[in-house]
């Protein structure tokens, strides 16, 4: 899958890393606009929410300076700010749309030395072995066409660090990770949905059929695997679509997949944010909020109400025990 960017946004020093040297001489050919921070454009900040999708084509280069660990308690220690943040993909419920609001756009971090340097002196440093998620901001695995990075952390990983890595993805270019002397220490985690939903709703991302065939790939390399049932969306028909899915996953995923991995289930959450940029950006898609199903969550944010959203484990649990009984379900949200 190509990524084709038009602008790249940067901070002039993040050219004195060698990977921003690297990224200017990749992306030579498309202008490229200093600024002063990476966190804030103004031009960009200003834009309106029909220009969302215009956005999404353009690359920011800076300097990661926000460091802090976040514990987590599902299947990581640790939530780690890592090399990238945003997504050139255009997924309708997008989480970090949450957070950045229009500016989801990817951003690239080139200080990589000093984020991996400190995950390692972590690692060594815990009496227990511990579990970093390298992957909540961004999805690592389409940074990796890009920079390569995963492939370069997985390696360094593996030789220097202690305990696990893991990040989620919704693409399938991992044959670049194939190979790698990953020591089983880093967990690959793929996030599953019905074709239906990849189409409509997962815009710019892979297929399923390619999402399971990276899968059984990375499960053959030996990586430890995990699938997210995420986000669940409760769209009509919905029960028939995840009992579909469900039964593909069951046909074709391979024998040691289905023996070996684990399952996070996750139910959409939305907000008033994702809904006007939706409403403008894209005219005529999917509606996702709808308030006969849905409940205030906070501020601004929605979820589905309590008695469709046990309806909707129930029936999850009855057909992922009935289909796939060898994969463990760690947790539902």
């Amino acid at each position: 899958m190509n990524t084709i960017f038009d602008e790249v946004y940067y901070e002039p020093n993040s050219l004195t890393y060698p990977l921003g040297q690297m990224l200017q001489n990749k992306y030579s050919s498309i202008p490229w606009i200093p600024i002063d921070s990476h966190n804030n454009i103004p031009q960009l900040r200003k834009a309106e929410n029909k220009e969302f999708t215009t956005l999404k084509r353009h690359l920011i280069i800076g300097v990661r300076k926000t460091h802090k660990y976040v514990a987590n308690h599902k299947v990581s220690d640790y939530l780690v700010p890592y090399t990238s943040s945003g997504c050139s993909a255009m997924c309708l419920y997008c989480y970090l749309v949450c957070n950045y609001n229009k500016c989801s756009y990817l951003r690239l971090f080139v200080n990589r030395e000093q984020m991996l340097d400190k995950l390692i002196k972590t690692s060594n440093l815990s009496e227990r072995s511990l579990t970093f998620e390298i992957g909540s901001n961004s999805d690592l695995i389409l940074e990796n066409t890009i920079t390569d990075n995963l492939v370069w952390t997985i390696e360094r990983f593996a030789k220097e660090g202690k305990g696990y890595l893991t990040f989620p993805t919704k693409f399938d270019m991992v044959e670049p990770l194939l190979k790698l002397d990953h020591q089983g220490r880093t967990i690959f985690r793929m996030s599953v949905n019905p074709p239906e939903i990849i189409r409509r709703i997962e815009l710019g991302t892979s297929s399923l059929e390619n999402r399971i065939l990276a899968i059984n790939s990375m499960c053959d390399a030996g990586y430890p695997i995990g699938l997210l049932l995420a986000p669940v969306i409760l769209i009509p028909d919905w029960k028939q679509y995840y009992s579909d899915l469900i039964d593909q996953l069951a046909d074709k995923l391979s024998l040691k997949v289905k023996e070996t991995a684990f399952l996070e289930i996750i139910f959409m959450t939305y907000s008033f944010v994702q809904n006007a940029i939706n409403t403008e950006a894209f005219p005529g898609a999917v509606t996702l909020y709808d308030k006969n199903i849905m409940t205030g969550r906070g501020r601004g944010k929605y979820c589905y109400r309590d008695l469709l959203r046990v309806d909707g484990e129930a029936f999850l649990r009855e057909q992922l025990d009935k289909k796939l009984p060898g994969m463990k379900i760690l947790y539902v949200v």
